[in-house]
């Protein structure tokens, strides 16, 4: 690992600010892979639950937005992603993490984790950077993708991950967000048909781990969701819960770097 447990507790401790020092508002960082990244007007109608997560929260809590395509909890740690939120994150800040859709891909050493092993130890250096600078560190298990048996029963996709990481979140005392299990719910009752309208499925594509529109924005209802009944986030600082979101909220920035698009 590129990244010591030594070393993110050193970091953290030389970080962390005097508590005089602390802003009135907070940040929501977003660990995690395509399913809640930004996505741009090159991929549209393409769209990550992170990009709908601010729709629910009141101002004051600010989502910054570090999914990355294609990562895992291994990968990101590799490429120096988890560094760049610790230099910026702050005490009262949180992290948000959700992987294990790439985790799963056996073949690919750069970013295969074992659940119950190296999937396990990755989380902890994200909850030990979190607390090593004062701020809250939060799992999510993987959202679900779209896949249904013959008699029309939504299958669960990612096998011991979300037991290992539920399993973490216990041992160390971690708030968890079971988005994994709340959104096959959310498929099972929507069926077949009806969750093509919430997943990336267009004339030239059928997609079904990526959102679209509808998609992203009930995920992003889901996590805050889960983030207030976990009382990670308290009433006031949520909203819009029951409320209809216009799909018309969502935009698609143009991409300025060749970094937005990686």
């Amino acid at each position: 690992m590129s990244l010591t447990r030594r070393q993110v507790a050193l970091a953290g401790l030389a970080a962390v600010p005097l508590r005089g020092g602390l802003q009135k508002g907070r940040t929501l960082y977003i660990a995690g892979d395509s399913t809640a990244a930004q996505k741009h007007s090159t991929e549209a109608p393409e769209t990550g639950w992170g990009m709908a997560l601010p729709f629910f929260l009141r101002r004051g809590v600010e989502v910054a937005n570090h999914a990355v395509n294609g990562r895992s909890s291994k990968s990101f740690i590799d490429e120096g992603r988890l560094e760049e939120i610790l230099s910026g994150i702050r005490p009262g800040d949180l992290l948000l993490v959700q992987f294990a859709h790439n985790d799963e891909k056996i073949a690919d050493p750069t970013r295969y984790t074992e659940p119950w092993t190296t999937y396990q130890d990755y989380l902890r250096l994200y909850i030990e950077g979190a607390r090593s600078r004062g701020a809250r560190p939060v799992l999510a298990t993987p959202v679900e993708r779209r896949r249904f048996d013959a008699d029309g029963n939504a299958l669960p996709t990612h096998g011991d991950y979300p037991a290992a990481m539920r399993a973490l979140a216990r041992q160390e005392r971690v708030a968890l967000l079971d988005i994994e299990a709340l959104s096959l719910a959310l498929w099972q009752r929507l069926g077949v048909e009806e969750t093509k309208v919430y997943f990336n499925w267009t004339d030239t594509e059928q997609d079904n781990t990526h959102f679209n529109p509808p998609g992203a924005i009930a995920v992003a209802r889901l996590v805050a969701r889960e983030l207030l009944r976990t009382r990670v986030l308290a009433p006031r600082e949520v909203h819009r819960l029951r409320d209809d979101i216009p799909t018309s909220w969502i935009t698609w920035p143009e991409a300025t770097d060749v970094s937005d698009l990686r």
